[in-house]
């Protein structure tokens, strides 16, 4: 099978490679379709993130959907033909908080495209069939693929508490702004303030179900509470310092702050405010438990996800799938079709 592989930070190879045969309990997957992530694209510029660092040739890619092709022994929950979107952390399913449900957090989980552990931007995967979700019909293989951002925002909508009746603001409308904007609404959020200093991604935004958009070139987000704006939920999706200073600064009393973005190793905590209004701040790492939901979100059209899908791109192009940002400003969300046609 083909193979789009980091061999050193900008340089991608295609290369051949064994297809995997599954294993005791996984299922062999055809992968049809992988969205481009800010972390792939991070790992291609620089070779790593943080103290994650690529030390040996690594394929790309963590939110693959496909179609199941083959069981491994003693594999039962799927049936070959049958779609599927790949959740891409295994647990290791022993360990203290993988037992308490919070899988997302155990310190030995194996996730795609995550040194040393390859990634799915290739043509055949084998997985834990019990992270292979079975979609319904009239989902596709580009809708699996992206259940894994709205995991994302499934995720940090429940860190907040998103609930019916919720005001929430959404700062930074990129992919996952916009689709936790989009999820805040499906758990009920009756007001949904997106904000960002692309016209173009606010206008995506009002597209897609926010009651409002802020530029913070033309109006500071400080200037929200006088207005009669105070959220009760900051779903922080931009990962600037100055940003969440200022959008924690924007909160109600007994309001809850999710950063989601990923920015500056530290960040200037506007501390008056959180002890006087007894603000929650918490972080989000990943998921668990989120696929069934994002799943129904999906199908029931609550969250629109190919709306987001701004390239295309066959394997062998890969790597114009990870420098697409930086050359089209307009870019959501690139995709890979690892499949020839």
């Amino acid at each position: 099978m083909r193979a789009a592989v980091l061999v050193a930070p900008k340089q991608l190879a295609i290369q051949e490679r064994p297809v995997p045969r599954p294993g005791p309990g996984q299922v062999l997957v055809r992968i049809e379709a992988v969205g481009i992530c800010g972390s792939d694209v991070h790992y291609y510029e620089h070779g790593r993130i943080g103290d994650f660092v690529v030390r040996a040739p690594m394929v790309l890619g963590h939110e693959p959907g496909g179609t199941v092709v083959a069981l491994g022994p003693g594999a039962r929950r799927h049936r070959p033909g049958q779609l599927v979107s790949l959740e891409p952390g295994i647990p290791c399913g022993t360990c203290p908080q993988c037992r308490r449900g919070r899988y997302n957090l155990c310190p030995d989980v194996s996730f795609y495209a995550t040194p040393p552990v390859d990634g799915a931007l290739c043509e055949y995967v084998a997985v834990d069939e019990n992270f292979a979700h079975p979609l319904p019909e009239g989902l596709t293989a580009e809708t699996a693929a992206l259940l894994e951002p709205l995991s994302v925002g499934v995720w940090a909508s429940r860190k907040g508490r998103v609930a019916p009746g919720s005001r929430v603001l959404v700062t930074g409308a990129g992919p996952i702004g916009l689709i936790a904007a989009q999820t805040a609404r499906a758990f009920g959020a009756t007001e949904v303030i997106v904000t960002d200093i692309s016209p173009q991604r606010l206008a995506l935004a009002s597209e897609l179900g926010a009651t409002a958009t802020v530029n913070p070139h033309d109006t500071p987000l400080s200037s929200l509470p006088s207005a009669g704006f105070a959220p009760d939920v900051l779903l922080e999706c931009s990962g600037v310092p100055a940003v969440i200073d200022e959008a924690i600064r924007t909160l109600g009393r007994a309001g809850r702050a999710v950063l989601v973005g990923m920015g500056g190793d530290t960040v200037p905590l506007p501390l008056a405010r959180v002890q006087n209004f007894e603000i929650e701040v918490t972080g989000t790492f990943r998921y668990a438990n989120t696929w069934p939901t994002a799943i129904a979100l999906a199908a029931s059209g609550e969250v629109a996800l190919d709306r987001l899908i701004s390239h295309r791109y066959a394997l062998e192009d890969a790597e114009q799938g990870l420098t697409a940002a930086a050359r089209d400003r307009t870019t959501i969300k690139p995709l890979v079709r690892p499949q020839p046609h």
